[in-house]
C-alpha cells in the first residue's frame, strides 16, 4: 500500500513539474500546438452527409428565455448530400460549426416564422456558409414576408460583404454568390400541405401551423428514402400538423411547461417586474405543452418525438422532471428531450430509429 502511495505521489509530481515547464516554455508551447491543430483541423462533420440515411440533429432547443448551453430555435436536416436548416435562431450557427459540418453543403433554409429567436442568424449563416463556398445564392424559404427579412439582412450585412470582397477579393468571394434568394411558401389553414422542394430525391413539403397572432406560420417536413421527419415550428396544439405528421419516423415538437410559465410570471409579479408578469401572462395561448406534444405525436402515430425549442428551457435533471410532467401518462415511451447536438439516424430502407449525440 505504502509503495502504491509512493508511486501515485511520484507520478503527481512528475505531471505537476512537467506542466510547470509547459506553462513557462514557449518552445515546448508551439509544440504541443503543432500536433494539437491538424488533428482539430482534419475533423469533418462530412459522416453526418453520408447517403445511407436521413439524418436530423437539433442545432438550437432554446426559446427565447436564456440558458448557458442552448442556441435558439433551429433544426438541421442532413438529407441528398446536404444539409437543410429549419429556422436560425441565436448561436445557431455556432452550434452547426461544432457539428464541423461544411457549410458549403448547404441546401436550403426554411423559416416557419419571423419571431426573432427563429431569424436572428440568418445573416450569419450566409456569411458563414458564402465563405465556406458556397456555390450559389441562399436559397431561403419561408411565408410571404420573407423577402423583407431576406433583405432586411441583406442591408445589415452589405458593409460586412464589401469589406470581405475587397479583404480576399473577388474570385475568393464572389459578391454574387454572398446574395440570398427569398423564395415565398403559401401554404393556407385547413388546406393539405404544399410543396416547397423536390430534389435528388428529397421531398419538403410545408402547412400552416396555428401561431396567432403570427400568421402565417408553418413546419415543414422532409422525406427522403423511405422515412421522414416533421418539424412543427412554434404552435398551439393543431390539427393540421398531426395530418401532416400522420405516419412520420420522427416529429420534432415544440415544448412550453406553461405550469412553469405560470410559476415565472407569479415570481415576477410578487417581484414588481410587470412587464415579465404581461409575457408570461400571453405565452402560453400559441405554444404547446409537453403532453399536448405527446398526444400529437400519439394521434400522428410516429415513432419518435423529439422535444425542442423548450420554455422555459431545463437548467438541471430536477426541473426537466417538472417539465415533462405528466408526459409518459400520454405517451410512456417513444419521445426524448432534445438538446444541441441531440442527432436522429433514420436509415433507408428500415424502420430502425437511432438516437446519439453529434460528435463533437
Amino acid at each position: 500500500m505504502r509503495r502504491l502511495l509512493r508511486l501515485t505521489v511520484g507520478l503527481l509530481l512528475v505531471g505537476a513539474t512537467a506542466l510547470a515547464v509547459l506553462w513557462r516554455s514557449a518552445t515546448l508551447q508551439d509544440a504541443v500546438l503543432r500536433r494539437m491543430i491538424p488533428r482539430l483541423i482534419a475533423q469533418s462533420g462530412n459522416a453526418l452527409l453520408a447517403d445511407d440515411a436521413l439524418r436530423v440533429a437539433i442545432c438550437g432547443s432554446d426559446a427565447p428565455l436564456p440558458h448557458p448551453t442552448r442556441a435558439k430555435a433551429c433544426v438541421a436536416v442532413f438529407a441528398a448530400g446536404r444539409f437543410w436548416v429549419v429556422d436560425t435562431g441565436p448561436q445557431s450557427w455556432n452550434r452547426l460549426a461544432l457539428m464541423r459540418v461544411d457549410g458549403a453543403r448547404i441546401g436550403a433554409v426554411f423559416s416557419t416564422h419571423f419571431h426573432s429567436d427563429h431569424i436572428a442568424e440568418l445573416g450569419e449563416l450566409n456569411l458563414q456558409t458564402w465563405a465556406a463556398g458556397r456555390a450559389a445564392p441562399l436559397r431561403v424559404y419561408g411565408p410571404p414576408g420573407v423577402e423583407r427579412v431576406v433583405a432586411g439582412f441583406q442591408e445589415a450585412y452589405a458593409l460586412d460583404t464589401q469589406y470581405r470582397v475587397a479583404h480576399h477579393g473577388a474570385d475568393f468571394l464572389p459578391p454574387e454568390v454572398e446574395r440570398m434568394r427569398a423564395l415565398p411558401v403559401v401554404a393556407r389553414p385547413n388546406e393539405p400541405p404544399v410543396t416547397v422542394l423536390e430534389e435528388d430525391g428529397l421531398l419538403v413539403t410545408a402547412f400552416a401551423v396555428n401561431h396567432e397572432p403570427v400568421t402565417p406560420a408553418y413546419g415543414y417536413r422532409f422525406d427522403y428514402r423511405g422515412r421522414s421527419v416533421v418539424v412543427s415550428g412554434d404552435t398551439a396544439k393543431s390539427p393540421a400538423l398531426v395530418a401532416a405528421a400522420r405516419g412520420a419516423d420522427v416529429l420534432v415538437h415544440e415544448a412550453q411547461a406553461n405550469h412553469l410559465i405560470a410559476m415565472v410570471g407569479e415570481a415576477a409579479a410578487a417581484a414588481g417586474r410587470e412587464r415579465v408578469t404581461k409575457i408570461m401572462r400571453d405565452i402560453p395561448s400559441y405554444h404547446s405543452t409537453p403532453v399536448e406534444a405527446a398526444e400529437a405525436a400519439n394521434e400522428a402515430g410516429v415513432r419518435l418525438l423529439v422535444m425542442y425549442h423548450l420554455n422555459p428551457p431545463p437548467p438541471n435533471a430536477l426541473i426537466a422532471k417538472v417539465f415533462l410532467r405528466g408526459v409518459a401518462g400520454v405517451r410512456p415511451e417513444g419521445w426524448i428531450l432534445g438538446d444541441d447536438g441531440t442527432l436522429v439516424t433514420l436509415p433507408a430502407a428500415s424502420n430502425e430509429v437511432r438516437v446519439g449525440v453529434v460528435p463533437q
